[in-house]
């Protein structure tokens, strides 16, 4: 192998197919994570064990039928098309493969054949836009928890968080010109949930927290780790770059577990938008490099349906950056900033 850079792309996870068996699987190691549910382990371990993994399996199960195709999980595929183009953009210098943080491609395997091909240098790509500790955190984690048990650890880079990065931000902009941005009522910017006490731990001692720092307005040295700092940055971008008035639009975020997460919440901004008259919404998902379960079945379809219950017509949502040319542009030029 003439390759002597080996370069990994990390994404979160799919169970290995749409069935029980597999979706317990994934959901034990996924949320049995001390960075994804941070409490202490006997209590995590009773909370995702004996309570949430019990009662969800079977509706997450169907959720899963409903997102995969017949070549199998959408996340999965666009991430190995991603892989596979900017393989060819960076050449044969390197080495560019895949790794889940949870499931397969376990990152266990795939180190570990970088590490039979001796490479003189690794470089890791978290694919998280803004960075969290669940995400972000617990990948980068893994890798050197891996890693620090070779006898021989080469050079190690990893490609931070890139919210603000001009080809990502440019990509997603490529991406909402299949829309008419002027025929939508609201415009939703909706971002993965995170517990508050997550984004408060960014912060040092228990007076300082997320609440004490102007995140929806600025970025600075003191919130520039706060997921929702980061995520309202990228919006502002995003509608500069489309020319998005203020007013027309709300940063919001999906996929909370209790009441106690980010606000606002985006399933109660769509009830409220259809219950003011709205009849159409768009979404962008920036927090979703590639398209999944949250964004086609949970915005796609969840969202819809609570729109048109309360009376509105069309819920749209702009696709990810998934395996578009310059999002393949972006990741290959964040490896070679690296080297």
């Amino acid at each position: 192998m003439k390759a002597n850079i080996g370069v990994l792309l990390v994404n979160l996870g799919t169970p290995d197919a749409p069935t029980k068996p597999a979706v317990r699987k994934y959901l034990r190691q996924f949320l049995n994570d001390p960075r994804v549910i941070d409490i202490p382990t006997i209590a995590r371990t009773i909370l995702v064990n004996g309570i949430i993994i019990p009662f969800r399996v079977k509706n997450s199960t169907n959720i899963y039928k409903e997102v995969w195709t017949d070549k199998g999980s959408p996340l999965l595929l666009y991430n190995q098309s991603l892989k596979d183009k900017v393989q060819a953009q960076l050449g044969d210098d390197y080495h560019v493969d895949l790794a889940m943080r949870y499931q397969s491609p376990s990152m266990e395997s795939v180190l570990e054949e970088f590490r039979k091909h001796n490479f003189k240098k690794i470089i890791v790509v978290p694919l998280f836009p803004q960075y969290a500790s669940s995400s972000s955190g617990s990948a980068i984690q893994r890798v050197m928890e891996i890693i620090s048990k070779w006898w021989v650890i080469p050079e190690v880079a990893i490609a931070g968080q890139f919210y603000d990065n001009e080809g990502y931000i440019n990509t997603i902009a490529e991406q909402a010109k299949g829309f008419d941005l002027n025929s939508y009522d609201h415009i939703l910017f909706s971002y993965h949930g995170l517990p508050e006490r997550q984004v408060d731990k960014v912060y040092e001692g228990a007076d300082d927290l997320c609440a004490d720092h102007k995140c929806e307005d600025a970025v600075d040295r003191s919130n520039q780790h706060c997921y929702k700092a980061t995520c309202y940055e990228t919006t502002r971008l995003i509608t500069e770059k489309l020319n998005i008035q203020a007013d027309k639009y709300t940063v919001c975020f999906q996929s909370r577990l209790d009441k106690k997460w980010l606000e606002p919440f985006s399933d109660k901004l769509v009830e409220e938008q259809a219950k003011k008259g709205a009849k159409r919404l768009l979404f962008f998902s920036p927090a979703f490099t590639a398209d999944c379960l949250e964004t086609i079945v949970e915005i796609g379809s969840e969202y819809q349906e609570i729109f048109e219950e309360h009376g509105g017509e069309k819920v749209d949502l702009v696709p990810s950056l998934n395996d578009h040319p310059m999002w393949v542009d972006t990741v290959a030029k964040l490896v070679q900033q690296k080297v």
